[in-house]
């Protein structure tokens, strides 16, 4: 059972720095999601991988992941918050210092696995410890921090790590994480004991249900990835991959409803706010990743943009997040949070709609509006979403639910890049062809292009420079049909926010205070 939680009007220094030590960790393990984005072409060429293999850089660490995170609600109450966290910032350290050292695609992707899977588990227990340690007064508060930080990792991952490829090399993508993970483990195992290990679970543990489930969820996430590079279903590793999840799947749900003490309890669904909340935590999955992903593909095979000018452009969407971040806290104590969600996810779909008129000329300042518009609608989705989700839960349900409501934002993510590139795939292929039937020799317009393209050329080089012109014909159609399919992977993305904002009049009303919190 949990020691005695601090339900005084405020918590000691020790109980602050222990505290946003994990708050800290979990921007570190949110973060290395994304930070190998904007270099992942410095780390193919590390690597000697191609571009679809150096894919799997990203992918491993987020298989993984979702894989530890529902697992972390058992361990938690297995082993203490305070041992589960400092063994999984010391892991995480530990593997992302392997990772600095790769010197083939295998040993990275080995090394991420085992980063993201580690390092899982220090994200759902800040939620947990949030709503245990706090009184009901300050949850608000502590909800736009957390919030503030869940998504601002993703959204400056490009940044940092841009930056720091720039400046350094890709290995400090990485390196990076080592002093900061050794500094964090110290902390919370010195600052911060909430609770107790119950060892006596793992007489009670479920070999069968952890396989089942990392093979649901692992097989779920490499279909999701792989499904569109290989032509889905056409694919005998892929259809495989996919029978296996389903079946596993079934299993798993089957099993996690019939045992007393399941290794993932998913009763918590039975509460419509929960359930709810994790609906919206998914959306907000396909956008954050979603965007985040989208964008710089356009900065950099349209633009050309190097990694830095890619973070640089992006870093918009992050400034506007904390420019939000105060406003959101202040406007919980008077505003109903169900109304500061409809705002949020109305936001957060018009700043991705208004994005989606994109042209081969968009730059910084075209971008600057639609992302400031994002940015400042994060915090308005991620309060209350937190609140809905686990405000009205018992602090004995607490670490399990926050390792489902996680799980839902990182599968949103993975089923929307899923998406993302399975319909990128389908609209390039209609826009290429439709842009190459506008441009060929029945057109005067086009052949005037050729033409002066070819005379603009240095004068004498005759075939070569009519040849070069047809090459810059079809890198502009390439441009053009680019752009014209991220325009509409963008209307798409909008479209899910919109199409869940009726859902928010449905939800009770969230409480700041929890039903048990008084014993």
């Amino acid at each position: 059972m949990a020691n005695p939680i601090a339900k005084a009007d405020h918590l000691t220094w020790r109980e602050w720095v222990g505290f946003m030590s994990m708050v800290v960790g979990m921007f570190m393990a949110i973060l290395d999601i994304q930070i190998v984005s904007a270099s992942i072409s410095e780390i193919q060429a590390g690597l000697s991988a191609s571009p679809d293999e150096s894919a799997w850089v990203q992918t491993s660490y987020l298989m993984a992941e979702i894989v530890m995170i529902p697992l972390s609600g058992w361990l938690s109450r297995l082993l203490s918050t305070r041992i589960l966290f400092v063994g999984s910032a010391l892991g995480f350290t530990f593997f992302s210092a392997l990772c600095a050292t790769a010197t083939s695609l295998g040993e990275m992707i080995a090394y991420r696995a085992a980063q993201g899977f580690i390092g899982g588990a220090m994200i759902p227990t800040v939620f947990a410890t949030s709503f245990l340690l706090f009184p009901g007064r300050m949850r608000a508060q502590i909800s736009v921090l957390i919030g503030l930080t869940a998504t601002l990792a993703p959204t400056i991952g490009p940044t940092l790590g841009g930056w720091l490829t720039e400046q350094f090399s890709w290995h400090w993508l990485f390196l990076i994480n080592v002093p900061i993970g050794l500094v964090l483990a110290l902390s919370v195992w010195t600052f911060l004991d909430i609770d107790r290990p119950n060892l006596a679970l793992r007489r009670s543990f479920d070999l069968v249900g952890l396989v089942l489930m990392a093979v649901f969820l692992g097989s779920l996430e490499y279909v999701l990835e792989e499904g569109n590079r290989w032509d889905w279903f056409s694919d005998e590793t892929i259809a495989w991959a996919g029978v296996a999840s389903a079946t596993a799947g079934v299993l798993f749900f089957w099993r996690m409803l019939v045992r007393p003490d399941p290794l993932v309890e998913l009763r918590a669904f039975k509460n419509l706010n929960f359930a709810s909340g994790c609906m919206f935590s998914f959306v907000l999955g396909i956008g954050l990743y979603g965007s985040v992903y989208v964008v710089p593909l356009f900065l950099g095979r349209v633009r050309g943009y190097d990694s830095l000018q890619i973070g640089e452009t992006m870093f918009v969407t992050g400034l506007f997040m904390f420019v939000s971040a105060p406003i959101a806290g202040r406007l919980a104590a008077y505003l109903d949070l169900r109304v500061m969600l409809a705002m949020g996810l109305a936001m957060f779909g018009g700043g991705i709609l208004w994005m989606a008129h994109l042209t081969v000329d968009s730059a910084f300042w075209e971008l600057f509006g639609p992302q400031a518009l994002r940015g400042g609608s994060m915090m308005f989705i991620m309060l209350p979403v937190n609140q809905i989700a686990l405000g009205r839960l018992p602090p004995s349900a607490l670490k399990n639910a926050s390792g489902l409501y996680n799980l839902m934002r990182n599968l949103g993510g993975a089923v929307g890049l899923a998406l993302i590139n399975t319909v990128a795939t389908t609209r390039l292929a209609i826009h290429t062809q439709h842009l190459d039937e506008a441009v060929n020799w029945a057109r005067p317009g086009a052949m005037k292009m050729l033409g002066d393209i070819t005379g603009a050329m240095t004068p004498g080089k005759g075939e070569a420079a009519h040849m070069a012109a047809m090459h810059q014909i079809a890198q502009m159609i390439e441009q053009q049909a680019l752009t014209l399919t991220y325009n509409d992977v963008l209307v798409l993305m909008a479209g899910a926010f919109f199409a869940v904002l009726p859902a928010t009049v449905l939800l009770a009303k969230p409480a700041l205070t929890q039903p048990s919190e008084a014993h």
